[in-house]
């Protein structure tokens, strides 16, 4: 008796992406819904809290100093190699091309821009919201700090708020914003925050970061996220013009590229007549363009060369002979 084999897990993966040839229509585009709003607004005030924190100096910064004295890269060196390999999930540029590599892929197969466009927007925000936070600030580094204490702002630094932190949110956290179905989009949320919190915690671990920077850049990947909604527009603009340049660009291909003839197809001139208004001949190629390019001035079915008889201005060179029958015709039998 043979029975079939049971589908793998593998097997129903490739089984639905064969399915979706084309972008799913039951994906929706998120908007800015007044839930977003006003988890947008309380993420800003969070924002500006932890910032007015460290400038004053408060409990926060004290906690930072805790955390640094503490040295965790000492009380746990046993994980030591293997945060320094975790902390790469947060650089902008490994984690850019991992991500950019799989929405390429997607969107290939759903045969739309935009999770590239919407991966284009949020690194754009990225680099400008938290690098211009960065520079603005200038606060030093755990391992540069000068005074006990000290809040260490406005010193040249560039590291408040954590930019490996910010980007493991953003990075990953696409994956959840373009997801298709809401358990795919809660289950990719909750893993890019726990994946973001991991990178920063390991940046404080290894003493490149203070504990408030991690939270702020936490936070500041989160705000991008959050108002990506209000580029959506500009996402679907910039979209349609780029799918229309390229049927422009096809349609102007099409049009300017002729129809070439194949090399050596022979030129068939029709029946030469006196009135004026034809057309005139084509002209015979004559030396090597008549060796490359046969001509034939008698086009139709032509026999095989065993069937042809030789033809003179006189006639035919054959002499006529009484018995003789045509080809493909039976004679009669000789006695």
């Amino acid at each position: 008796m043979r029975t079939e084999r049971k589908p793998t897990r593998l097997d129903r993966v490739f089984a639905r992406l064969d399915r979706e040839p084309e972008r799913p229509a039951h994906i929706d585009v998120p908007r800015m819904s007044r839930h977003r709003v006003v988890l947008f607004g309380a993420s800003a005030a969070f924002y500006l809290a932890v910032v007015w924190a460290v400038v004053i100096t408060s409990w926060l910064v004290r906690l930072d100093w805790q955390v640094m004295f503490f040295r965790p890269y000492q009380q746990w060196s046993e994980i030591h190699a293997f945060v320094d390999y975790y902390v790469v999930l947060g650089q902008r540029g490994p984690t850019a091309v991992m991500v950019a590599a799989w929405l390429c892929w997607r969107s290939w197969r759903q045969h739309t821009l935009r999770p590239l466009l919407a991966l284009g927007v949020s690194l754009l925000l990225l680099n400008v919201t938290v690098g211009a936070a960065k520079y603005g600030m200038g606060r030093l580094g755990p391992h540069y700090a000068t005074e006990i204490g000290s809040n260490e702002m406005w010193l040249g630094g560039d590291i408040f708020p954590s930019g490996h932190t910010a980007n493991a949110v953003v990075t990953w956290g696409i994956l959840a914003y373009l997801a298709s179905t809401p358990r795919a989009r809660r289950w990719l949320s909750a893993l890019s925050a726990v994946t973001s919190l991991g990178v920063g915690l390991a940046t404080v671990y290894l003493g490149t970061h203070w504990l408030s920077d991690v939270l702020l850049g936490w936070v500041a990947g989160l705000l991008i996220l959050l108002a990506l909604p209000w580029f959506e527009p500009l996402i679907a603009r910039t979209e349609s013009r780029v799918f229309e340049l390229r049927d422009r660009w096809r349609a102007r291909r099409g049009r300017t590229a002729p129809a070439a003839r194949p090399a050596g197809a022979p030129v068939v001139l029709g029946p030469l007549t006196d009135r004026e208004d034809a057309p005139a001949p084509e002209p015979v190629p004559t030396g090597r363009a008549a060796t490359r390019a046969h001509v034939y001035l008698a086009p139709g079915p032509h026999t095989t060369r065993g069937e042809r008889t030789p033809v003179t201005p006189a006639g035919s060179r054959r002499p006529p002979h009484a018995e003789r029958h045509p080809r493909g015709t039976t004679s009669a039998t000789r006695p």
